[in-house]
């Protein structure tokens, strides 16, 4: 199996659309909405240019323009939502590709001083129109 077929992200097939939604493409990532959302407004921003799977792999400029998309995402998504936090996962276990969760804490919320769960126990999924509303709002700040 090819690396483009090995990983969501290069293949974008199904394995990614059940999981996450294209909001746009940045300099150098593309930002997925993920659609479970205990956390409102998690996102992941996934590099775009080739596969690589980890960030000492890239160029430094590469490397710039990626981190730059994050930072960018990631000051969008707080304005967005109000977030006391961002939490940034970027594990790669199981899916070696360069790509960072953003995730979005409230102080009055699940897990608010710990790690975020990956896989929360009770999933919080939008109606089509939920999804619009929270792909609009990151939209609107980046």
């Amino acid at each position: 199996m090819s690396l483009t077929n090995a990983c969501m992200y290069c293949g974008k097939d199904q394995r990614l659309t059940d999981v996450m939604m294209e909001i746009c493409e940045l300099d150098s990532s593309i930002l997925y909405l993920f659609k479970e959302q205990t956390y409102p407004g998690r996102c992941v921003v996934a590099y775009k240019k080739e596969h690589k799977e980890e960030i000492f792999e890239l160029s430094e400029a590469d490397r710039n323009s990626f981190m730059n998309d994050v930072a960018k995402v990631a000051k969008a998504v707080k304005t967005a939502f109000n977030a006391g936090k961002i939490n940034y996962g970027a594990y790669g276990d199981k899916m070696p590709h360069i790509h960072f969760h953003l995730v979005p804490k409230q102080e009055d919320k699940p897990k608010w001083g710990s790690t975020f769960d990956m896989q929360p126990d009770e999933k919080v999924f939008l109606t089509e129109e939920g999804y619009a509303e929270v792909m609009a709002k990151i939209k609107a700040h980046l």
